[in-house]
């Protein structure tokens, strides 16, 4: 069996030389990039539609009204012209959509361009884009000489649900007015 031995330095570019080595692949573009050239013309040609208001709908209605709202899809006639923006909204806030509904419709049209939506049709219903609701923090416990104030405040009182309920009002009033203090 015959020993392979490297090849010194010169052999080595010699090989290299005569060896044309391929180069290295480029990676594919991404998706995103991809398809720009194919969706450039329908996005000319039809708009960005509800998708394109979805990511930018608290900047356009404001976040009191990004809360309680949705876009769902706009729908364009088949004859051209101006379309309607289909709005999902929390039930009681459907009235106050409606009373803003030309001023939305303005600020819509700022965003998908001139004349792209006249109408606004408001569905009520659950939104799925609700803001989280916020978790409240644990308010801290009474310093021990307000806690026994209030223990003998209540001391006269029957043990039961009332006095717990009497409790938990008088440790919240005393926070407030401790918090109140500390402000001044």
């Amino acid at each position: 069996m015959a020993r392979h031995t490297l090849p010194d330095a010169k052999e080595a570019a010699e090989i290299l030389a005569w060896r044309r080595t391929k180069p290295v692949r480029r990676p594919p573009p991404t998706a995103g990039r991809s398809l720009v050239k194919t969706l450039k013309p329908f996005e000319d040609r039809f708009g960005q539609g509800a998708q394109g208001l979805i990511t930018r709908w608290k900047e356009i209605v404001g976040e009191t009204l990004a809360r309680h709202t949705e876009p769902v899809k706009v729908t364009k006639p088949r004859g051209g012209g101006p379309g309607a923006l289909e709005i999902r909204v929390d039930g009681p806030a459907a009235a106050l959509i409606q009373h803003q509904a030309p001023e939305i419709l303005e600020r819509v049209n700022l965003f998908l361009g001139s004349g792209a939506v006249n109408k606004l049709r408001i569905i009520q219903g659950p939104v799925k884009t609700a803001a989280p609701v916020k978790s409240r923090r644990r308010a801290p416990p009474l310093d021990a000489a307000r806690e026994a104030e209030l223990s003998r405040s209540l001391a006269e009182a029957e043990d039961g649900p009332l006095k717990a309920s009497l409790l938990r009002l008088g440790r919240a009033v005393m926070r407030q007015t401790s918090a109140k203090d500390v402000k001044r």
